[in-house]
């Protein structure tokens, strides 16, 4: 059955939210990591291109697998075996150390994203079961840097940040975070406090706070444009992955 979809640049720029050339380093980095497998045993039934539009394709539109395959010309088990085989060759590296993390602002943030597995997610303040996914974002080029594996939508920002692993990782580097994160060493909002009222100067403080910590906000926006990210049917690790792999779009969209 031949389909419909092809990586071409009417189907890459209309159903992924790329670019050709950014589509094309996206292939290039899949392609390096080992994206066409070991030689050997049978080849699959799609060029390498058109199974990562396929992810993509995945990702952007959250489409059922039942509902890729015709677009594809595959059926649905061997739309399963391309997403479970490339989603994390799609992923987004965590950024290193940087070498002027004393120059450097960074902001992280959580938020929550849909999901049906149970063993992520919990029953979180969006009334939904939801996962809380912790991202940051370079406050001057608006590139993600790093996110944290997903963990319970009950669970507080500031538990989360402590046990993700990202502070010991970025120690040098000042970052700001959201009056969650009191008492974890990010920069934070100066709070009100019982009889006292805040100073003409922490009000101008916590403006300027809110006004650069809004560009994590517009991050998350743009990510959610890959509706993956609106509510994620993959269990186990699927949601990991897809963060990672649209934080990566989301990066290439921005820088090329």
């Amino acid at each position: 059955m031949a389909g419909v979809l092809r990586a071409d640049r009417v189907s890459v720029e209309t159903f992924t939210g790329l670019r050709m050339r950014q589509f094309e380093g996206l292939l290039q980095m899949v392609r390096e990591r080992g994206g066409n497998g070991p030689s050997g045993g049978l080849p699959w039934c799609l060029p390498l291109a058109d199974r990562v539009l396929l992810v993509a394709v995945y990702y952007r539109t959250n489409l059922t697998m039942r509902q890729l395959a015709p677009l594809f010309g595959a059926s649905p088990a061997t739309v399963c075996r391309v997403i479970q085989r490339l989603r994390p060759l799609l992923a987004l590296e965590p950024a290193a150390q940087p070498a002027d993390a004393a120059d450097r602002l960074w902001i992280v943030d959580g938020t929550l994203i849909p999901v049906r597995d149970r063993q992520v997610g919990a029953s979180s303040r969006n009334y939904r079961v939801s996962a809380n996914v912790q991202v940051i974002i370079d406050a001057d080029t608006k590139l993600v840097i790093a996110t944290a594996r997903p963990a319970p939508g009950n669970k507080a920002d500031a538990h989360i940040w402590r046990n993700s692993g990202l502070p010991a990782q970025y120690r040098s580097v000042t970052v700001l975070g959201d009056g969650a994160y009191v008492n974890t060493g990010l920069i934070v909002p100066h709070r009100k406090r019982q009889g006292r009222p805040l100073l003409p100067g922490e009000e101008a403080d916590n403006a300027e706070h809110r006004k650069v910590r809004a560009r994590v906000e517009h991050a998350f926006a743009r990510m959610k444009d890959y509706k993956m990210l609106r509510d994620c049917r993959q269990r186990g690790d699927g949601l990991h992955h897809a963060v990672r792999a649209v934080a990566h779009m989301h990066n290439l969209a921005l820088a090329t």
